[in-house]
């Protein structure tokens, strides 16, 4: 590994707020708290502890990676958008990385799953484009239910992307939105 990489990657796709820093020397240094609200409140605060813990600046950071789903809208929204700004304030590339691709870095060839709503699974199979399946027609899904080895594998998946072609971040939507516009007509405005 270069001398010069630090890789800083975070997620907030599940009831969590994660971070990891990739040192140089190759140690991997996490943070995780189970959150199932308020992480975009704690998400800046916990990239600042982790980088001050190991007496690094923003400006030493080479990449970002991030989460980018599939899982709560909300939160997906909350890291893209983070890890946009820092990457055009610290002027370096920050790369997406799903969650199902994470799962895929430590196990590479089973039928890597992440729960959706409504008895649903997000299913990716080795090869494939993720896909929304019913949980009962998927034989053998692996979960990684842990976000710190979640976070790990992002991070690690960060410091091997190419940053010329890796995936720039933006939410992975695998199914349309449950929302739909009004089908009333619009309110007429009294001038």
């Amino acid at each position: 590994m270069p001398s010069d990489i630090c890789v800083l990657a975070f997620d907030t796709s599940a009831a969590h707020c994660a971070a990891a820093l990739l040192l140089s020397d190759g140690t991997i240094k996490t943070q995780v708290e189970h959150l199932t609200k308020g992480q975009a409140e704690r998400l800046m605060p916990m990239l600042e502890e982790l980088l001050s813990e190991q007496g690094v600046n923003w400006s030493d950071v080479t990449r970002i990676g991030v989460g980018v789903g599939p899982g709560n809208f909300t939160g997906i929204r909350i890291s893209v958008s983070a890890a946009r700004g820092l990457a055009l304030g610290l002027g370096i590339p920050a790369i997406g990385i799903s969650t199902l691709e994470a799962i895929h870095h430590t196990n590479p060839n089973a039928t890597v799953a992440v729960t959706a709503p409504r008895n649903m699974l997000y299913v990716q199979k080795p090869g494939a484009v993720p896909e929304l399946a019913a949980a009962d027609t998927v034989p053998n899904p692996v979960f990684l239910t842990d976000p710190e080895a979640m976070i790990r594998a992002m991070a690690n998946l960060a410091l091997i992307a190419d940053p010329m072609t890796a995936n720039r971040p933006k939410p992975l939507y695998i199914k349309p939105a449950d929302a739909a516009p009004s089908r009333d007509a619009a309110p007429v405005i009294l001038s």
